[in-house]
């Protein structure tokens, strides 16, 4: 008769707000937070994904991090605030909080997509943990919301690097194709394989007419950002070098 208890008292959902340190008086949203929807496709009977959790995280990650950096950074103006935002609400962000949360641990997937390693795919990791605060704010409130929030977030929000270190490489390649060359850089797709939910990207970037990097990746924004990362790196290396100087 012991058994069904024993057996809610270890389910994914249960374990994950144990590890969260928060009190879930009803588990229903973080369960459907932690369902992608590849496990949907293939086990219809579960019902919903977390995509709509995930529509409505994005909005409170937002507005509480807005809040925290405005409090932050009082000297930051528009521009600066919204570069360090962006900073934190990236896919590349959030999945750092995620990871340290071990989300994907908890995370329900389709069996194609668990043999894609799509466990450990920076927006999916991003994407759960905005479904999970999405469900914390369902069942918690706003004001308990922020308190977490800002705790398991505090690394990304304490970030004080240089603006143009937190701003996205394409972001800053953009800005300085248009510096050097007055164009903005051309990303070419070299090409796009593997089953569609396992695709491989392959992109090259080129600045000026010269290609300057190639990326990789599972989504062709993955690979243009990685093209993006390697033609600075490679954009560096050329202004240090003797005589690069005009």
């Amino acid at each position: 008769m012991t058994a069904p208890a024993e057996s809610k008292s270890v389910t994914p959902a249960r374990e994950l707000a144990s590890r969260l340190g928060l009190s879930f008086s009803d588990l229903t949203f973080l369960e459907q937070a932690l369902v992608h929807s590849s496990y949907v496709h293939e086990q219809p009977a579960v019902g919903a994904s977390n995509e709509r959790l995930e529509f409505l995280g994005d909005a409170v990650i937002s507005v509480i991090v807005s809040e925290a950096l405005f409090e932050r950074y009082p000297d930051d103006d528009e521009g600066s605030l919204t570069t360090r935002r962006a900073a934190v609400v990236s896919a590349r962000g959030l999945s750092r909080i995620a990871q340290r949360l071990e989300l994907g641990s908890y995370l329900r997937l389709g069996l194609g997509a668990t043999s894609a390693d799509e466990r450990s795919r920076k927006s999916v990791l991003a994407a759960t943990f905005e479904a999970v605060c999405g469900a914390v704010y369902l069942e918690l409130g706003l004001a308990r919301t922020k308190r977490w929030l800002r705790k398991v977030a505090e690394p990304e929000l304490a970030e004080q690097g240089a603006l143009d270190a937190l701003k996205p490489s394409k972001s800053v390649l953009q800005e300085r194709a248009y510096a050097t060359t007055g164009r903005a850089p051309h990303y070419e797709l070299l090409s796009d394989a593997g089953p569609p939910h396992a695709r491989h990207y392959v992109v090259e970037v080129r600045v000026g007419g010269r290609a300057m990097g190639r990326g990789e990746g599972r989504s062709r924004r993955e690979a243009e950002t990685e093209a993006a990362g390697n033609a600075l790196v490679a954009l560096d290396a050329e202004s240090a070098e003797p005589g690069a100087r005009k």
